[in-house]
Order: structure tokens, then sequence, then C-alpha cells
């Protein structure tokens, strides 16, 4: 190594809140790792504004919301965090919201939002609302500005607002990351791959709705972000077929009903009524529960925090994990989880709602720690304790309300789903059904857990297809990433009004050649065929190297210079789609390489680091910022000890300065 400090450089390609978490963790860990004598050059590449990035970019309909309450985001570690690197606080989203009306004190560095509406909207902001994307926007524009105001002199920050296309480089020597409007590439020491949540083309079965689309003028949309749908060529009362009941879903009827200027009433009753515009198209939804996501808890905890993680921790993991045997999710993982989230459950039923219960909390919890989640001896505390069944958690009936269920005629299966989403709505915003808020934070405990025994290779690969990427994604997102209940009672009023109609549980889209229109069919309603001009595919892209519309992991994985995770035992093989990391400090696996690639990492969505949010509820260890915290330091450390190996040009990007 040179005894002479040099310029190091690293780019993060990506600007989004997965590359501000990092650069956070950067500034908070330099004080230790960084000698203020030597420089570094860090570029930022991404055609989107730092901070936001693509998804939470301004320049999206404000009709679009988040799904968390504003005091529910944050992006700062706290006394939760088990990091090696200083806990550095910073407010939540309503937090810092409450400056902007004299609520709360003001946050370094101060500057109010250009855009009056969302200034407007934040002066108002409760820690209860759902914030606009564009509200979280301006949050994460700030929360880039206090990172880059934390980072010592001798730390530089371009940002490129273009797209990287390429990296090239070998791996013991300086790392080229191509941009597509210069000719010249950037030369780093390091390059962090943190693009966030990216595009494919259409699949196969994507492909097919397509060319039928263009066969008969009719419209297809295949999985897309909501934000970046084109929706124009949706006439006036075309009917529309629209598979998938989460939050694609949710924004796709906000953007095709308000957003065509359409309108609601509140009653004296507090029902909402749609006023029509008489621009919007007919919309008919299902999906494989035939329901929508649960609506978002708008309440907080009644009784004191569970203490999480309780069975289903570290210590559980290493057990496992100590089986000298191939684990399969449902069989061997799934009861401890599922007794994780009733403990947390319980412990709010119990502490918050006692006169719900029969039994007191240390007799009850001394019962439950020594009992199977699954035994008939947990059934019978359970019912001993908690007489009436709407306070116990059953997560099959959860999983599948309509099971078992079918209706006469298309009209009783409306009544019937609307029932279902007022109670659902309802529940989740009455605190005394609180139970329902402690099973949420078990609930994240769980999900954080899984990945380092996903990561192990233990666990069976057609577990990992089925259950992790396939139920445990599903149900989680089902119980955990709902819309918030005025969205849900908005779906309400759209239903009354004829707007929506629900199809049902076990969709089947199918296509008629002769009428040239899309069908889509549920058991739900036997005999009843919905036949539509129009078909959307409401739910995200799905992982995919081989189809990724990102041109620098497309042209890495032809290149074989990454590895899609391939999950393989003696009796399937699982494909992911997901980029392959090392668990410990994301660094890329590369083929060519036989192992790590010591100069190029990669976080977030695109890797098989499952579990990891770029932002997260306050005070739940958040595996990013963990994540964040361990590779900064990493990335600190490889940087320290760079010496000279070539020549740094002068910068053509813009210099970020608070």
């Amino acid at each position: 190594m040179s005894s002479t400090p040099s310029t190091a450089v690293l780019v993060l390609v990506g600007a989004g809140p997965r590359a501000t978490g990092l650069l956070e963790r950067i500034a908070a860990n330099a004080l230790e790792l960084w000698e203020n004598n030597q420089e570094l050059r860090i570029h930022l590449v991404d055609p989107h504004p730092p901070g936001p990035g693509r998804i939470w970019r301004h320049e999206q309909s404000p009709l679009l919301r988040m799904n968390s309450m504003a005091e529910d985001v944050t992006m700062f570690t706290d006394e939760s965090s088990t990091i090696d690197g200083p806990v550095r606080s910073g407010p939540s989203l309503a937090e810092w919201a409450a400056q902007f009306s004299g609520g709360g004190p003001r946050h370094a560095p101060y500057v109010e939002p250009a855009d009056p509406d969302v200034l407007a909207e934040l002066r108002t902001l409760s820690g209860t609302d759902f914030a606009s994307r564009r509200a979280q926007s301006a949050y994460l524009d700030w929360v880039f500005r206090r990172a880059l105001a934390e980072l010592p002199p001798s730390v530089t920050v371009e940002w490129h607002d273009t797209t990287a296309t390429a990296v090239t480089g070998p791996a013991d020597g300086p790392q080229h990351v191509h941009l597509a409007d210069r000719t010249t590439p950037l030369t780093a020491d390091l390059v962090v791959l943190a693009q966030g949540h990216i595009g494919s083309t259409p699949a196969a079965e994507h492909r097919d709705h397509a060319a039928f689309a263009r066969r008969h003028g009719r419209f297809h949309l295949p999985p897309e972000f909501s934000a970046d749908a084109d929706l124009s060529a949706l006439r006036p009362g075309e009917h529309v077929v629209l598979q998938g009941f989460g939050l694609a879903f949710i924004d796709l009827m906000a953007l095709l009903t308000e957003g065509r200027g359409g309108t609601y009433r509140t009653e004296p009753d507090g029902t909402l009524t749609y006023l029509r515009s008489g621009r919007e198209p007919v919309l008919h939804v299902g999906s494989r529960r035939g329901v929508p996501y649960h609506s978002k808890t708008r309440y907080r905890l009644q009784g004191p925090r569970p203490a999480l993680p309780r069975y289903f921790g570290p210590e559980a993991v290493d057990a496992l994990l100590a089986e000298a045997r191939p684990l399969d999710l449902r069989r061997d993982v799934w009861p401890l989880m599922a007794k994780e989230i009733g403990f947390g459950h319980y412990h709010e039923l119990f502490h918050a709602h006692p006169d719900r219960t029969a039994l007191s909390w240390p007799d009850f919890v001394a019962a439950y720690d020594r009992l199977d989640w699954y035994s008939d001896a947990m059934a019978a505390l359970v019912t001993k304790a908690v007489p009436d069944p709407a306070d116990r958690l059953d997560f099959e009936a959860l999983d599948h309300p309509l099971d078992g269920l079918s209706f006469p005629t298309p009209d009783a299966f409306q009544e019937h789903l609307r029932d279902h989403i007022a109670q659902d709505v309802a529940r989740r915003e009455d605190p005394e059904f609180s139970a329902d808020l402690g099973a949420f934070l078990a609930l994240l405990s769980v999900y954080g857990q899984l990945p380092r025994l996903v990561a192990s290779g233990r666990l069976t690969a057609r577990s990992v297809a089925d259950d992790v990427d396939g139920w445990w994604h599903s149900f989680f997102s089902f119980l955990a990433s709902g819309p918030p209940g005025f969205r849900l009672r908005q779906l309400l009023a759209l239903s009354r009004a004829g707007v929506v109609h629900f199809v049902g549980a076990g969709i089947r889209i199918g296509t008629d050649e002769i009428t040239g229109t899309f069908t889509a069919t549920s058991p739900a309603v036997p005999r009843h065929t919905v036949h539509a001009t129009a078909l959307i595919e409401a739910y995200l892209p799905g992982p995919s190297l081989a189809r990724a519309e990102d041109p620098l992991l497309r042209g890495l994985y032809r290149e074989g210079a990454l590895a899609e995770e391939v999950i393989a035992d003696p009796t399937h093989t699982h494909r992911s789609g997901l980029l392959t990391v090392s668990p410990a400090d994301g660094h890329l696996i590369d083929p060519a390489f036989g192992g790590p690639h010591p100069r190029r990492i990669a976080l977030g969505a695109p890797t098989n680091s499952r579990a990891v949010a770029a932002f997260a509820r306050p005070r739940t260890n958040a595996p990013a910022f963990r994540q964040n915290d361990a590779v900064a330091r990493g990335l600190l450390h490889a940087l320290s000890a760079t010496e000279a190996e070539t020549a740094i040009p002068p910068g053509d990007g813009q210099p970020l300065r608070v």
C-alpha cells in the first residue's frame, strides 16, 4: 500500500432511498474510519433525483399515497439498532413534517419544499395520517441533504443524472462504470449497485396476452409500476379486468377514478358516495384470494410493547440450522413464526383488553411458552383464555377468507365482499382490536429473521420456491402491506356505484377469439364469465435478471459476471430471478471470479437479501439499517487502504453541497 493518501473513488449506481441510507451510514462512520487528509469522491448515477429516486420521485400523481402512517416511517437508526457504527437518530416523516406547522423543532438543513401543495400537506400532517408519495419524496430529499451535510470535508459527492449502462474492469483493478450520456466511463475503486425496484420486460404469459390485444385492437398492461403506467388508451365505460387485488390495484383504482375527475361525497352516516365524472372505465377485479389486502391499522398499541423476538429469533434460527437435515418452511419453521406472531397478538390483548380474557397474563404465557402452536393443548388454552372467537388468531381463516364459499349470482357475491371489506376497515380503525397491531409488530420481527435462514441453504429448493418466495411473501403482504382504510372505504363506494365489480378468488384469465375479449372467471360465482376489452396485470413485475430493464444488470447477467440465485437439491431447482450476493457484506457473487467480487457490491430489491426494505418503522432494529451500516464500514475500511491506481479525471457530474 502507498504511504501517501490518495483520492479514493466510490460509485453508487442508484440514488434513491437505499443509496441515501448507505450515504447516511458512510457519514456516520466516517469520523471513526476515515482520515481527514484522504479524499473520497462519491459519484451517484441515477436519472432521478437523489433521495427519492425513481419510485418516490416528486413527478407522480398527487393521488398516490403511502401505505404506512407518517409516524411509522423513518430513515434513521435508533436505540433498537444493533450496529457497530454510531447510532444517529433522526426524525420520522411525521416528526420532520411537524416543523412546518410550528409543532416541532426545526431539523437542519431546514428547507421548505418548493411545491406549495406538498408544503400545505406537511403543515397539517399528523402522525396517524397516510402521506402522499410526494410528501415522502420531500422527506427523502431532506434525508439526503442531511447526509451530505454530515460528510467530512474530505468527502465530496457528484450526481450524474443519467443511466449506468455497464461495469467493466478486473476483480483486482479499477472498475469502469459506463454512462448513457458520455463516452468516458467513471473510474472507481469500488462500485455499489443500489438501483432499487427495477422493471422487467413481459414474461411469456404476458406476451401472449399482449399478442391477443394487438390482434383484436384491445388494451393490455403487463406488470408495471403504477406511477409509470400509461392508462390513457382506456376509454370511458370500457370494461377492464384487473388481475391482482394488492397495492398496485389500489393505485390504479385511484388513477382511473379520482384521476379522471370523479369525487367522493361523505354522507351523514360517514359512508362515501362516489360521484362519477363519466370518464371512468368499469373495473372487474379478482385475485388468488379474491379480497383486497387487509387495511392498515390506524391506532397505536394500547398496552406495553411486546419484547420481541421470543420464539423465533437468532437462537431459534441457530437451533434449526444445527439440525442435520433439510428444512421445510411450513413444517419446521412456520410453527415457530406463527407462535411468535401469536405472542404479539395475545400480549396486546391481555395487557390492553384484560376484560376480554379469562386468565391472567402470567398464567397464560407460562402455558403458552410450553406449547406448540398447532397442538390441541394450545387450541384448548386459547379457547379457555380468550372467550370471543373474534379475539383469537386464526391464520388459516385469515389467509383464505373465501375458501369453501360460492354464490348463486354476481350480485350476491358483491354484497358479501362489501360486508367483508367494511368489517375489515372497521376492525383496523377500532383500538378495541389493537391486538391486530401486536400481531403486526411480531410479523415484522419474524420477517427480519428469515433472510439468514434462506441464506444458509438449509431450506429445500421446493420450500424456498413455494413457501418463502410464494406463500409467505404473499401472506406477509396480505396482512402487513395493505392500503389505508380510506382507500377501502372508497372501494366500497365505487362498488356501490357500479364502477368496480368483484370477480372472486382463484381468478382465471382467458381469451375469446370469437368476441375478441379477455375473460375472467372464479369458482366464487360458478357459471359466471366476465368479458372485457382490456386486461391489466395489477401487480408489480417479478424479479428477473434475464428480462431486467436495467441495462447494467441485464448486461452483467448475459456476460456471466453475476449470478442469479439458484437453489437446487435432488428434487427441485428454484431460480428466483434475484441477484446473488454474499450475506455478510453484499458483495456480488461473480461466477467468472469464482466467488464474491472484491470491488462490486449490490444492495436492496434485486438481490437475494430478502426482507431488506429501504426505510422502516421506528424502533424495529430494521434489517436495512443494519446492512447499510455493515456495508458502509466495509467500504470505508477498503477505500482507506486504496492505492492510487488510476488518475482521477475532473468530474463532470453535478457537485452536491448543502
